[in-house]
C-alpha cells in the first residue's frame, strides 16, 4: 500500500485524502477573514475534521490574483499559534503553506509535518533542507514566476509539457538536499498562471502527468478557483460548490490521491457517493 511519508507518521493513500483549507490571512479570495483569531481557527479546524478531513492546510498569507506578499514575520505571527492550538488539541496531519524557509522552520517546530509550497522550491530551496532535516512531508506546486507575477504571465504554449519539466526540476532539487522520494508529492498548480483552458486540460488530461510521476502522489486544488467561474457563470467563490466538487472528483478519477478544498463535508460526500472513499 503506498504511503506518503511526514515527520510525525506514515499516511495512508488506499484511498483519496481531503486536505481542508485553514486561511488565517485577512485577505484570501474566498474566505479572507473569517479565521485570523485562534478560536475561529481551531473552531472551523475542528468542524473540518468532524466532516472528514484528513489534513488541515494552514495558510498565512494569501496567493490570490492580486494578493501582497508580506513578511516572515507577519506570517509567522498569523500562523504559529494556530499551529500550537491545533497540534495540542488534534492528532491530526497539520501541514504549513508557505513559500518562505523560515515560517516553515517555525512551523515544524510548532508541530506541522508538511510543508505545503506553492513555488516548487523555486524562491527558496532551503525549505528543502528544512523537510530533509524533520522527515516532513513536502508539496511541490507547479508555478511560474515571482510572487508579484505568477497569475501575469503570458501563457506557455504547451501547458502539459511546462507542468512535468517543471515538476522534473522540482523534485531534483528536493532529492538533491537530501528529501526522500515517500516525503514528495506534487501538484500540478490549478490556477496559477494557467488560463482556463489549460486548468481544464490539466485536470483532464492528470491521468497523463500521474503516469508519468509513478513514484510520486498527484494533490489536486479546484476549490472555488475563478476559472470555474467560466463554466458556471460569473458567480462569488462561496457558490462554486458544484464546479469545486465536479473538478476534484474528476481529478481523483484521473489519478489524485489528495484534493485539496474549502468544502469539507461536501467533498467527502461527493467522493463517497462515487465509491472513491
Amino acid at each position: 500500500m503506498k504511503f506518503w511519508q511526514t515527520s510525525r507518521r506514515k499516511i495512508a493513500l488506499d484511498r483519496p485524502l481531503v486536505m481542508g483549507i485553514l486561511n488565517v490571512t485577512p485577505d484570501s479570495f474566498s474566505d479572507g477573514g473569517e479565521f485570523v483569531s485562534v478560536d475561529a481557527a481551531v473552531a472551523h479546524a475542528e468542524q473540518m475534521i468532524a466532516d472528514g478531513a484528513d489534513i488541515i492546510d494552514v495558510g498565512g498569507e494569501s496567493t490570490r490574483p492580486g494578493g501582497e506578499q508580506v513578511a516572515a514575520s507577519k506570517e509567522i505571527q498569523r500562523v504559529i499559534p494556530v499551529i500550537e492550538a491545533l497540534v495540542k488539541r488534534f492528532d491530526h496531519p497539520i501541514s504549513i503553506d508557505t513559500t518562505k524557509a523560515e515560517v516553515a522552520r517555525r512551523a515544524v517546530v510548532a508541530g506541522a509535518e508538511i510543508i505545503n509550497d506553492i513555488s516548487g522550491l523555486r524562491w527558496e530551496a532551503d525549505l528543502a533542507d528544512i523537510a530533509a532535516a524533520c522527515g516532513a512531508g513536502l508539496v511541490l506546486m507547479h508555478s511560474r514566476g515571482k510572487f508579484e507575477t505568477m497569475h501575469s504571465l503570458e501563457a506557455v504554449d504547451d501547458i502539459v509539457a511546462e507542468v512535468k519539466k517543471s515538476l522534473h526540476e522540482s523534485i531534483k532539487i528536493a532529492r538533491g538536499r537530501g528529501v526522500a522520494d515517500r516525503q514528495i508529492v506534487l501538484d500540478v498548480g490549478i490556477g496559477f498562471g494557467k488560463t482556463q483552458k489549460q486548468n481544464l486540460e490539466l485536470i483532464a488530461k492528470l491521468d497523463n502527468i500521474v503516469d508519468e510521476f509513478k513514484a510520486y502522489p498527484m494533490l489536486i486544488g479546484t476549490s472555488r478557483k475563478s476559472f470555474i467561474k467560466a463554466i458556471l457563470g460569473d458567480v462569488p467563490p462561496s457558490e462554486r460548490l458544484s464546479g469545486s466538487l465536479g473538478t476534484a472528483i474528476e481529478a481523483v478519477a484521473k489519478g489524485a490521491k489528495i484534493v485539496r478544498v474549502h468544502d469539507v463535508s461536501e467533498t467527502v460526500a461527493a467522493l463517497r457517493s462515487k465509491r472513491v472513499v
